[in-house]
């Protein structure tokens, strides 16, 4: 058996939207097992001299904690790993990773998870659920905590949103310490302020883009992570100022912005990567090979 999974990019937080709001963007890494081949570890691309290849591997670690989970056997496989996701830099690589391995689990044990199931094993492994939730189902998730577990609502993304990610080539942040530069507690006005834009943000993101630089405005967590990142920091304070609508990409240093009216995104200078991918509607993908 040879399947391939492709499990896109993710842009979460999204201004106020903390922990629970996730854009899919096509921009993937594609996670292929080759049961008949001998077993070991491929990583090509993005990550390929730092990413391990042993069983801390988050692919294979994901593949076996579903086969814990379900009480299953796994065959011995082969797995290549094609990486078009920067690492550390906020752009949900974990979550595709994870994503990947669980989906690929379940097709080798036959599990048949439900969605629901599967977003729960998947924000066990990743610590939340909006990137995960994102990458399984594509379009713009809305992550919850219910009484009984995550859950999330997938949204159809707004098809004017034009994003444009702007990768900092100097400048890494680990998501255990842009978790840690967070405050404990917050004023009731900014949290009051936050749940006005984050339900602003959905509005904008899926029916009115024109109201994206007042929707992605945060009191919660970007005042926060943004001195850990002071390259990200500067231009994101400039392109604010210039009238785009901008956002930490997850936990950082990349940040999203968001072209309109014709404008777009002025030249950033030698340092960064930029990208333009497209909105991804299909979320995570497995596919079978013939061969």
């Amino acid at each position: 058996m040879k399947l391939t999974v492709r499990a896109p990019a993710t842009l979460a937080n999204l201004g106020p939207g903390f922990d629970c709001l996730a854009l899919a963007v096509d921009l993937a890494n594609e996670f292929t097992v080759d049961t008949r081949a001998e077993a070991g570890v491929e990583i090509e691309g993005e990550g390929a001299d730092e990413l391990p290849r042993d069983a801390s591997n988050l692919v294979l670690h994901s593949i076996a904690h579903l086969a814990g989970a379900v009480g299953g056997s796994l065959p011995e496989f082969a797995l290549r790993c094609t990486n078009h996701i920067p690492v550390q830099r906020g752009l949900g690589s974990s979550a595709s990773a994870v994503v990947g391995g669980l989906l690929l689990g379940d097709r080798l044990l036959g599990a048949e998870l439900s969605p629901g199931r599967l977003l729960e094993v998947a924000a066990s492994l990743e610590g939340h659920a909006d990137n995960v939730a994102a990458c399984l189902g594509g379009g713009l998730a809305l992550a919850y905590l219910s009484n009984e577990g995550w859950r999330a609502e997938r949204l159809e993304p707004s098809p004017e949103l034009t994003p444009v990610i702007l990768v900092p080539l100097g400048e890494r942040v680990a998501t255990e310490d842009a978790r840690r530069a967070l405050p404990r507690w917050v004023p009731l006005a900014d949290a009051s302020f936050n749940l006005g834009r984050a339900a602003l943000a959905v509005l904008a993101l899926t029916r009115r883009p024109d109201l994206l630089v007042e929707a992605l405005e945060d009191r919660l967590h970007q005042p926060h992570r943004l001195p850990l990142m002071p390259a990200t920091k500067t231009l994101f304070e400039d392109l604010r100022r210039a009238g785009f609508p901008v956002a930490v990409a997850g936990s950082g240093p990349s940040i999203v912005a968001f072209e309109q009216g014709g404008r777009g995104v002025p030249g950033v200078g030698p340092g960064w990567r930029v990208l333009r991918p497209a909105v991804d509607y299909a979320g995570a993908i497995v596919v079978e090979s013939p061969d």
